[in-house]
């Protein structure tokens, strides 16, 4: 990144907690079970947590991954329990709940798992489960996770993290159609049951991420190209999460970038369906 995408990030970017001492304070002795934790953000914030003192409970399909950072967990000074389940399989995120209620208490969950297509709806006919397989993932296996969750925490309260994106909270964006509506969903319920868990002492917070450079991004060529955080520097977003307990964190700019995309509404869909030609055929 030259020094012009280095400025842009310093101004459009988030910054998240940088005091271990108060994040070990936060979460030493604690367990914090992260979905998603094999790579990219998930793994970054296992690390960070698990130097802090933190018990890590390491949720994702692909075993070997989770035996490496767990691995590297353990190097930074936590403990680290893998657990293997695909989120998308709702029998097995059952059967992991269940394991994971007799096994440990749980004080903080990140739902950080996530899958992102970018596919036009043309490219789309034939791949219904581009829509199934997203939904499942990022909507229905958290949501089974938390309701299973959430009972055991009650008795001495907890923290639920949901590791969203800013891009559920700005106009639609063509290509992204799976990806956005899953995520939009499960940030709607998530909101929506923040607002009983006090009453059992149980907070939540969302963290509308911008753009992470990670493998997650590399697949599109316009997000390469663009200004992002690093996997560290979201796990400190969610670091600042569970230490200072907000409802939300994001990006300075995402409440003026609501604003102006509500105002200017019908401009801006205008202008995104010129952007997108018809594909051959379909004239």
């Amino acid at each position: 990144m030259g020094h012009g995408g280095r400025l842009a990030a310093r101004l459009l970017l988030p910054r998240g907690l940088r005091d271990p001492v108060t994040l070990r304070a936060a979460v030493s002795g604690r367990t914090v079970l992260i979905t998603g934790a094999s790579y990219g953000v998930g793994a970054a914030t296992a690390e960070l947590f698990g130097a802090a003192g933190a018990r890590i409970l390491l949720l994702a399909r692909t075993a070997d991954r989770l035996d490496e950072v767990g691995a590297a967990v353990e190097a930074a000074g936590g403990t680290a329990y893998p657990y293997r389940v695909d989120l998308s399989n709702l029998d097995a995120v059952g059967e992991t709940s269940a394991r994971i209620r007799a096994e440990h208490r749980v004080d903080v969950v990140v739902s950080n798992a996530g899958k992102s297509i970018h596919r036009s709806v043309h490219d789309s006919y034939d791949r219904f489960h581009d829509v199934t397989r997203t939904i499942e993932v990022n909507y229905l296996g958290p949501v089974r996770l938390l309701l299973d969750l959430i009972p055991g925490m009650r008795e001495r309260g907890g923290h639920l993290v949901n590791v969203s994106s800013a891009g559920v909270r700005l106009p639609p964006a063509p290509g992204w159609a799976a990806y956005e509506a899953s995520k939009a969903a499960f940030d709607k319920w998530f909101r929506s049951i923040a607002h009983e868990l006090p009453a059992d002492h149980i907070t939540a917070t969302t963290v509308y991420l911008p753009l992470v450079n990670n493998r997650m991004s590399a697949p599109t060529a316009a997000t390469r190209r663009m200004p992002g955080l690093s996997n560290a520097q979201a796990a400190g977003l969610l670091a600042r999460a569970v230490v200072t307990r907000p409802r939300t964190i994001s990006p300075w700019w995402l409440p003026a970038g609501e604003t102006v995309s509500s105002a200017a509404r019908g401009p801006i869909e205008r202008a995104m369906t010129r952007m997108m030609a018809a594909p051959p055929g379909r004239h």
